[in-house]
């Protein structure tokens, strides 16, 4: 493959990119030089497709990553329009998307734009694909989002007049990309261990310095007690996470209001031990034990200006410092494998770490209620019993 220069980001986040209907695109010279015939259209439908799903961070962003991905491939590498991409284009632009140029891939996550004198400018160390390890792979779950995103796109430029033929759903043969499963996949989540290690850890950080990790311990007590999703935790057009919404109702029993995926709203129990850290958070931030009916106060404050916290990366970073903290911890005790494997978590290994837990010896109805499941058989998912009963029955078959 021939070395290419690093593009630069397309769309820049939720809270900046501009109304695409409001102020249609007039001109990419900024994106890219000597662009191929119909980018401003390809660049004008690619907002509005990207701007439809800003109701959700994580979908806008997930959508937002796949299309950038796919208009890099065509415009750069291709020199095509999107209207004019076959079916025997699309299956390049896969084989391109498992294996991309390596100055393309960087080692990890950082912004898309940054703030330079007043203007929002490409981030020049930002790449494309993200690998941690030495080198780049696709997962299949990352493959089942490039066809269902690129399909859906290209169903709508159908419907906008823009394309004629959806090359996604023209493919054939996509089992040699996407692989079935038997059974149900194992969920990632932390061990016992683990996640003792990192509870303790946020502790230790937030007697350390309570101005700032007070807000710390709470996030991680929050994400795993709750059940929480990332995006739960960080204030969106649509939903602002404050006080008010932990709430008494008149038997005496605490929940927790939140909107979730597919803006749907869900009430979630809160145990004694989230009330004792809710109490302990408000008494770090100044407040009474406990909210009153209606309070406004953000959940999640911004230690500097006010409001609170709209990034959902800022919250993975205030996570990931946690998580390498208790690594370095587990490390120095001995515990190198499951150090290992703890350098691996991500944020929503908490939710599923929680879900895993409780449902052992909750019915399974409720935690599929707390956690916002659309359907018991989702729950299911996260009991073991089945699984280590399999293995257990395996452990002392002979060889010889």
């Amino acid at each position: 493959m021939p070395a290419r220069k690093c593009p630069k980001p397309f769309f820049d986040t939720l809270e900046e990119l501009p109304n695409p209907y409001k102020f249609p695109v007039r001109d990419i010279s900024h994106l890219l030089r000597n662009p191929p015939r119909d980018a401003i259209s390809d660049y004008q439908y690619a907002s509005e497709f990207i701007f439809s799903y800003r109701g959700s961070t994580d979908t806008f962003s997930t959508y937002r990553r796949e299309i950038e991905h796919f208009l890099h491939w065509c415009w750069l590498i291709r020199r095509k329009s999107l209207k004019d991409i076959a079916r025997e284009d699309f299956e390049d632009y896969v084989d391109f998307a498992r294996n991309p140029p390596a100055n393309w891939i960087g080692g990890s996550t950082v912004a898309r734009f940054i703030d330079k004198e007043g203007r929002r400018v490409p981030n020049p160390r930002w790449r494309p694909y993200v690998s941690s390890g030495s080198e780049y792979a696709l997962s299949q779950s990352a493959l089942q989002s490039l066809f269902s995103v690129l399909s859906s796109f290209y169903n709508f430029l159908i419907q906008e007049g823009c394309a004629a033929t959806n090359p996604v759903s023209r493919m054939r043969q996509k089992s040699k990309y996407l692989r079935g499963r038997q059974g149900t996949a194992s969920i990632r989540r932390l061990s016992p261990l683990q996640w003792e290690f990192v509870v303790e850890t946020a502790g230790k950080m937030a007697d350390e310095n309570p101005a700032v990790h007070e807000r710390t311990l709470f996030i991680m007590n929050a994400l795993f007690a709750l059940y929480l999703r990332i995006s739960e935790l960080a204030e969106t057009e649509r939903w602002q996470p404050q006080m008010g919404h932990f709430q008494l109702d008149q038997e005496g029993n605490w929940w927790f209001l939140t909107v979730g995926k597919g803006n749907k709203e869900r009430e979630i129990s809160v145990s004694n031990a989230m009330l004792g850290a809710l109490k302990r958070y408000r008494r770090a931030r100044g407040l009474p034990p406990l909210p009153v009916p209606g309070e406004a106060t953000p959940l999640l404050r911004k230690n500097r200006g006010g409001g609170g916290i709209s990034s959902t990366r800022h919250i993975r970073r205030i996570v990931q410092q946690c998580f390498d903290r208790a690594v370095a911890g587990m490390r120095e005790e001995g515990f190198t494998d499951e150090a290992d494997r703890l350098a691996e978590a991500t944020v929503h290994w908490l939710r599923h770490t929680g879900i895993s837990e409780d449902v052992k010896h909750r019915p399974r109805e409720h935690v599929r209620d707390d956690a916002g499941h659309a359907s018991s058989a989702i729950t299911d998912r996260y009991i073991d019993v089945e699984r280590t009963e399999r293995h257990a029955s395996a452990r002392h078959k002979r060889i010889r």
